[in-house]
């Protein structure tokens, strides 16, 4: 076969970076052609990571009891037949509706999951969507009639002012943050709102260090600033904008005095930063998982877009710009979200949150396709339940029995909050299948592993869930299958594997993923393989202010800075603020023991989220977790870098070690989060160390602590301690317990 140049697309983390992959008689050689200067790829050899010792290579069933680590290889039709039976029966007795499937983010294809469970009458995905963008897409599209492409890193050339808001693109978005410096060559302006002294706050014009869970008051606060000095384009307002008068008379219940005590940010600093982002104009927000991962996240998530709109910034060049669809068949329409009947969709789990389940998108989405002609995919968001509600029925039966669970390119037991309700959940199921690259510590816990294909065994069509009219297409490096060394599986093949034992077969007419590109790009007119020799397909020329032509896609044909969608769901069409769940002020009763505020999950290169820990190279910049405490708090309880401290809140406690770190205010700890350690044994109790330093095991997943329209979930603002690990190991000091 010789040498061969394949183009994929990169899956390491966010940007979805075409590269250029050299192989040989099908074997990785090398991967170039990153455009990211920052590229966390830097860190690690690609060999060392896609040929780690590590990898899933064949289909595995238990043998043993849950978590004994004892495992029979068997093949792929084994594995599909066995799991298709029991599901079968398993629909028999509960209802197609005992079947939940948990996901990461966007690391698989998410329209076949969907598809799939349209088809069988299951309403239960759920995932990381949900606390990741689309929560931000759920609302920006219910105001704006379509969801700002925020990636778009050109038309920084154009934008005066950015404002990051719990963000820091040096280590979520690479490209972002590269496009962010070059503007600032050019003078653009960078406001940073976040609790943390990050990279992005170092490079900032203004730095706003708000207390965790207040940017919603902040926010609100920079909205009466720009009302008050009239300092608001008033002819966009008057022409695009509905409700603004009642806008205007919430905002005034923000004074900034109010605001500053609320936020910790003095009262000229918000002035300042309302002045700029309204003055340097066009300018932009991003918001990122500082936002979305809050109590009440509706309200910060709506302010942000309504102080875009207010001083004009909406579908100009430089600002909020709305795309539109690509003219093609999107992701969602393959999902058939027409197969799943009303009474079933009525039964999904989380329903009390109305903005993000069936009533909420219907309202928002037939208005979309009103003006748009397509529906926005918005992160899979057609029936989504809500992870607290999914692992709380597993575990409970109530509202219903939750009995099998699949899990594809997920962790739960790291990456859902209340590890102890999902392991408890997880051992509970009667099926639990897991499709994954490593043996995780939620794998440990299933009944049949499966070995997925990584990014560079599977072609990619990618447009960013149809937000934008750009395509992207990347090839298959690699084949997924080589007899005699390993039988991995894409995301597809599994899908359809199960989707043809289950009387889905006339749904599911391709035999590849090549061939559902070949369909999804025909009415362009080009195949996948047209595509991939493009590399990437876009308009000519982009055209702006479509409103003008169109209107918005929304109930009112304007931007909604009052929700008429809120509104007709029974929820306050204005943001406001509400204090977090946990704070000193809502729950003093706490301060006495835990007189610290808990913030978690700030990105850290090399790794994504929980994946690469088992990545020796990686491994060599974070050997352990870390934790981050200002040196007067450090002081007072007695402890210094490279500590093992306690960090414990009412939900559990965990383990890191300490960085003193001044750009953190003294009343606020930050803890990494997404940690396991693959070294340590994967048989219970030790489940890879999944109890050791998973900051979830100190969080909660009530349910009456998610946002009321949302559902999405805090991970911010829980209120801690911080003391030291007097000893542990064998030796006192080099290996930490499991706490008891």
């Amino acid at each position: 076969m010789g040498k061969e140049i394949k183009h994929s697309l990169c899956f390491w983390c966010k940007p979805r970076c075409r590269l250029r992959v050299e192989v040989e008689d099908n074997r990785l050689v090398r991967i170039q052609g990153s455009p990211i200067k920052a590229c966390p790829r830097k860190y690690c050899p690609d060999l060392e990571r896609f040929y780690h010792p590590d990898r899933l290579t064949y289909p595995l069933k238990r043998i043993g009891d849950k978590g004994q680590n004892r495992w029979q290889r068997i093949t792929w039709d084994e594995a599909l037949n066995e799991i298709a039976s029991k599901l079968a029966d398993l629909k028999g007795r509960h209802g197609a509706e005992t079947l939940a499937v948990s996901r990461g983010t966007s690391r698989t294809h998410e329209e076949f999951t969907m598809r799939f469970l349209n088809l069988f009458g299951s309403p239960n995905q759920c995932g990381q969507a949900q606390i990741c963008h689309g929560n931000s897409a759920v609302v920006a599209t219910a105001l704006f009639g379509w969801w700002p492409y925020w990636m778009n890193t050109e038309k920084l050339a154009n934008t005066k002012c950015v404002m990051l808001i719990g963000r820091n693109p040096p280590h979520t978005h690479q490209t972002i943050w590269e496009g962010i410096l070059k503007a600032k060559e050019n003078g653009t302006k960078l406001i940073v709102i976040d609790p943390r002294r990050c990279e992005s706050a170092e490079e900032a014009d203004l730095w706003l260090q708000v207390r965790p869970g207040t940017d919603a008051a902040l926010l609100l606060g920079m909205i009466d600033v720009i009302i008050r000095e009239g300092l608001y384009d008033r002819e966009f307002v008057t022409k695009w904008c509905h409700g603004f008068d009642e806008l205007a008379e919430r905002a005034r219940q923000y004074p900034l005095r109010k605001v500053s005590e609320i936020t910790w940010v003095p009262e000229e600093q918000i002035r300042a930063a309302a002045r700029m982002f309204a003055t340097e104009t066009p300018s932009c927000a991003m918001e990122g998982m500082g936002v979305a991962h809050q109590p009440n996240s509706y309200s910060p998530i709506a302010a942000r877009h309504i102080l875009s709109a207010i001083v004009g910034n909406v579908d100009v060049p430089g600002g909020e710009e709305l795309m539109g669809p690509a003219p093609f068949v999107t992701e969602l329409e393959m999902e058939m979200a027409g197969a799943l009947s009303a009474e079933q969709r009525a039964k999904v789990l989380g329903k009390q949150f109305r903005l993000y389940t069936s009533p909420g998108y219907e309202l928002i989405q037939s208005n979309v396709e009103r003006v748009w002609g397509k529906r926005c995919d918005m992160f899979g968001y057609n029936h989504i339940a809500t992870a607290p509600s999914v692992y709380k029925a597993i575990a409970t039966s109530d509202p219903y029995p939750v009995r099998a669970l699949i899990t594809v390119a997920s962790n739960p037991m790291v990456t859902i909050p209340d590890t102890k309700l999902v392991y408890k959940a997880l051992k509970s199921l009667d099926l639990y299948v897991v499709t994954d690259y490593f043996m995780t510590p939620s794998a440990a816990l299933a009944d049949y592993v499966l070995p997925s294909a990584s990014w560079l065994e599977r072609p990619h069509l990618w447009n960013y869930h149809n937000t934008t009219p750009v395509l992207r297409a990347g090839e298959a490096a690699l084949p997924p299958s080589i007899p005699g060394k390993y039988d991995r599986r894409t995301d597809f093949d599994f899908w359809r594997g199960l989707g043809m034992r289950l009387g889905q077969a006339e749904h599911w007419p391709w035999e590849s993923l090549e061939e559902t590109y070949d369909y999804r790009l025909k009415p362009m007119g080009m195949t996948f393989q047209d595509l991939v020799e493009k590399g990437k397909w876009a308009p000519e020329t982009y055209e702006y202010r479509k409103y003008e032509k169109t209107g918005f896609g929304t109930p009112t044909g304007k931007i909604e800075l009052w929700s008429t969608v809120m509104e007709t769901l029974g929820y306050d069409p204005l943001p406001s603020y509400k204090e977090p769940p946990e704070s000193p002020t809502r729950t003093p009763e706490l301060s006495d023991q835990y007189p610290l505020i808990l913030i978690t999950g700030g990105r850290f290169h090399p790794f994504f989220h929980s994946e690469h820990r088992q990545v020796e190279t990686l491994r060599k910049y974070y050997p352990w977790a870390t934790m981050q405490i200002h040196p007067d708090t450090a002081a007072e309880v007695g402890v210094a870098d490279d500590d093992w401290v306690w960090i414990e809140t009412q939900h559990g406690r965990v383990m890191q070690k300490v960085q003193v770190f001044e750009g953190v205010d003294r009343r606020v700890v930050h803890a990494q989060h997404g940690w396991w350690y693959p070294e340590m044994p994967a048989e219970e109790p030790w489940l890879h160390g999944v109890w050791i330093s998973n900051i979830n095991v100190c969080t909660s997943g009530d349910e009456s602590t998610c946002d009321e329209a949302l559902g999405s979930w805090p991970l911010r603002t829980f209120q801690c301690r911080v003391y030291k690990v007097q000893s542990f190991g064998q030796d006192g000091k080099t290996v930490p317990p499991i706490p008891g």
